[in-house]
């Protein structure tokens, strides 16, 4: 999309939903915007930024429009700006820089680069899925399993919860590219954004070995998961809330010895994330911090004898494409 004209206001993340949400107002303006929100201060809902983009000059009528609909920013002036004759997305994902995150590397099609010699390169455009590479949770995930083949494991049956772009489980494909891989995500976009990052970096998907196979799952609520499992290693890259009500869920599909990776937490939310896997009987092997962003990698502890397991739903509270803080 080529736009010509951009209007900024300041908003709170409910405002910004709101107008995503309401498609049929949208196409109402003459002419239509493109909508593009985000956060001006981490994990602060009521600090966000909407930016309207055009391809011809909004009249004031248009501008009033949305400004309407902004109750935070009624006090405030729209900033207009004409833009660059060029290509919007674009020059936003030239603004992304690639990610060597162990022996891994992250890059969009317009900032590769030059791969660093013994780098196993993916190609993961900026999209409407989380996890480029560029978070220090997912750049935390790469190294971490990468850590874990520089320490001689060996895993068969891997899944990915909340895969996101996928980037995770072709990591993990190309450490381990007999393994049996399975990836879910909440959000139907997600897994078809999966589907065609996998195509683009060489990864099958199908339901034999060393192939991928996807699905929709709220948590670990689906079929093709339970029947997989159990698993010497699940991922988990999602948020702190979210983890701590699928900790039973995750536990009951990772097999006794299995690993589990965990982040999308900050260091604050750490002891809390923690607490709720000890009692699933996990024990931590590593954590590396990246930042305010720990990667945990925990161990699930063999058991004998009986031990009643908590009830485990399978299931999350956190909505489809829902990237925020809890």
């Amino acid at each position: 999309m080529s736009a010509d004209w951009k209007v900024r206001f300041p908003c709170t993340r409910a405002e910004a939903e709101a107008i995503h949400e309401d498609d049929e107002w949208l196409a109402s303006l003459d002419p239509m915007p493109t909508i593009v929100a985000d956060e001006v201060e981490a994990f602060n809902d009521d600090k966000w930024q909407l930016d309207a983009y055009f391809a011809v000059k909004p009249d004031k009528a248009v501008i009033t429009a949305i400004h309407s609909r902004i109750g935070s920013a009624a006090k405030a002036k729209p900033i207009v700006e004409q833009l660059p004759d060029a290509d919007w997305v674009v020059m936003s994902q030239e603004g992304l820089k690639p990610v060597h995150a162990g022996r891994f590397y992250v890059h969009t099609s317009s900032n590769k680069g030059k791969v660093p010699k013994g780098a196993r390169p993916f190609l993961i455009e900026a999209s409407r899925a989380f996890g480029t590479g560029g978070h220090e949770t997912t750049s935390g995930c790469l190294t971490m399993l990468d850590n874990m083949k520089r320490a001689g494991k060996r895993f068969d049956l891997i899944a990915d919860i909340g895969t996101g772009t996928g980037i995770l489980v072709f990591a993990a494909h190309s450490l381990w590219p007999k393994a049996y891989l399975t990836a879910s995500d909440i959000d139907p976009v997600s897994v078809e954004v999966t589907a065609d990052n996998a195509h683009v970096n060489s990864v099958a998907c199908g339901v034999f070995q060393g192939e991928l196979a996807l699905c929709v799952a709220e948590g670990t609520a689906n079929a093709l998961i339970a029947s997989r499992a159990p698993y010497d290693l699940v991922t988990a890259n999602i948020l702190a809330g979210p983890l701590i009500e699928l900790a039973p869920s995750l536990a009951q599909i990772v097999q006794d010895g299995g690993s589990l990776i965990l982040a999308g937490l900050l260091n604050t939310q750490a002891e809390a994330v923690l607490r709720a896997y000890r009692r699933q009987g996990f024990r931590v092997q590593k954590r590396v911090d990246f930042g305010d962003w720990p990667c945990l990698w925990l161990v699930k502890r063999r058991t004998y004898g009986w031990k009643r397991p908590l009830r485990a739903t399978g299931r999350t509270s956190q909505p489809p494409g829902d990237f925020g803080t809890w």
